[in-house]
């Protein structure tokens, strides 16, 4: 196994995501995807926990609240080329390092893709917090 990247905002890691509507259908597990670390708690603090965001290629509609994530930030990081949102409208909270973490395909047993650009996050951070703060986001915990 490779070894654990520091959990730091704006990491992008494939993780095992639980959408909120999955939780409430019962399941514990959710589909290998790459996830935007958002937020670590105390990195003394034991267990330490992360909050991570979902990127997926579905346009948010309806309730679901996303930021586009720009084509050369994608492309900076290794993902694909098809349109992709970071949702902030859910989100799930798990102990780091969990098991929902795996490497990224083709790497060689890297974990993380890489780091969004720090205005991205500020942006992502900020709408994410509003959300919270207005209780319009639903959290998932591991």
């Amino acid at each position: 196994m490779a070894s654990l990247p520091e959990p730091r905002s704006g990491l992008v890691v494939r993780y095992d995501y639980l959408w909120s509507r999955e939780a409430l259908a019962g399941r514990d597990q959710g589909k290998d995807r790459p996830a935007c670390l958002v937020a670590a708690s105390d990195s003394l603090a034991n267990p330490r926990y992360v909050v991570l965001l979902p990127i997926t290629h579905t346009p948010p509609s309806g309730e679901t609240v996303g930021i586009e994530i720009p084509p050369k930030v994608k492309q900076a990081i290794g993902l694909d080329d098809e349109p992709s949102w970071v949702i902030i409208s859910e989100y799930n909270i798990d102990e780091w390092p969990n098991g929902g973490l795996s490497p990224v395909p083709g790497s060689g047993g890297i974990l993380a893709y890489g780091f969004i650009p720090p205005g991205l996050f500020a942006t992502i951070k900020a709408r994410f917090l509003e959300l919270a703060k207005a209780r319009k986001s639903d959290p998932v915990r591991r």
